[in-house]
């Protein structure tokens, strides 16, 4: 099952992109936020385009795991994906996300990129690759 991993923030959103087995997961593009309709249906032509099942959506809830302003925007992004598409449409708790994978990220990001460039596609990633594996350890549980 081949997944779209969404990053969304207030300028930029990250996509990524897993393998089509939703094992690996890779930095995919940058889209620059427009409004909410607008960036929903960006989306949803991405996923739909690169053959998707379902699409996966950061939400960075604050560190009591309360919703602030930021997953707040998150969860209404969901919503307008939601009601433009039928593709399953799945909310990530982005918080855990591992910081030692962040930490190797950004050693394997070149010090010429760091200092040029937007990760939001990286971080994408790392919310689809937190997803992935988790998605993975609960199917050996069930095993």
């Amino acid at each position: 099952m081949k997944y779209l991993g969404v990053d969304p923030g207030d300028a930029r959103i990250g996509l990524a992109i897993s393998d089509e087995q939703g094992i690996l997961a890779r930095p995919l593009t940058i889209l620059k936020h427009v409004s909410r309709p607008e960036n929903a249906r960006r989306i949803i032509e991405i996923a739909e385009r690169e053959e998707c099942a379902a699409i996966v959506v950061g939400i960075p809830y604050d560190s009591n795991g309360g919703v602030g302003p930021r997953a707040r925007a998150s969860l209404k992004l969901i919503d307008a994906i939601r009601v433009q598409c039928e593709l399953d449409i799945l909310s990530w708790d982005e918080s855990g996300s591992s910081k030692a994978s962040e930490e190797a990220l950004i050693n394997l990001v070149s010090k010429k990129r760091r200092s040029q460039e937007h990760h939001d596609d990286f971080a994408a990633m790392l919310i689809l690759t937190d997803f992935l594996r988790n998605q993975s350890d609960m199917a050996r549980r069930h095993e």
